[in-house]
């Protein structure tokens, strides 16, 4: 079944619903695999949905959002990528996995804030600027499927922090 085809906001939008839902559940699953195969669903959207971003949402708001609010934009994600890396290279037997995954929550839950903020945020900064939502939302989703299919063959990649120079994350 064809999904109906979403423009670039709403994509994103339904990705932030999607993970908003599994850190609930998260917060209140029993048992340490049912804990860990949502942290490992949360790092799976978020890492597809910052690659996303960052390949082709961002750039395309280059020059028509606050410039400010986009660099913030890749730090949040470079500060998000450092807990994926330790989420997905720990256990719910560490003993800061569930911090870790709380504060990844509270991290992303400030993120998407910036993002919908209803006149400042990037999104309607990036609407009133008159972007081509459909086209941008079409190259996400092709991406996100993409991605989607590679990530669950292989796992999640190495994170490539954008504004760490220098620094791996692994």
């Amino acid at each position: 079944m064809a999904t109906p085809q979403m423009d670039a906001i709403a994509l994103l939008k339904a990705d932030h619903r999607k993970v908003e839902d599994l850190f609930a559940k998260f917060e209140s699953a029993k048992g340490d695999g049912r804990k860990q195969a949502l942290a490992e669903e949360i790092c799976m959207e978020l890492t597809v949905h910052a690659k996303i971003e960052e390949d082709i949402f961002y750039p395309a708001c280059e020059g028509s959002v606050d410039e400010d609010l986009l660099k913030e934009a890749y730090v949040e994600h470079d500060g998000a990528k450092v807990l994926i890396a330790e989420i997905e290279a720990g256990g719910p037997d560490d003993k800061f996995y569930d911090a870790k995954v709380k504060v990844l929550s509270e991290e992303i839950e400030h993120h998407v804030e910036e993002e919908e903020k209803r006149v400042e945020g990037m999104f309607a900064q990036a609407r009133k600027a008159g972007l081509d939502m459909d086209a941008l939302g079409a190259k996400m989703a092709a991406e996100k499927a993409q991605l989607l299919a590679a990530y669950k063959g292989q796992g999640l990649p190495r994170p490539e922090a954008t504004t760490l120079h220098g620094t791996s994350l692994a």
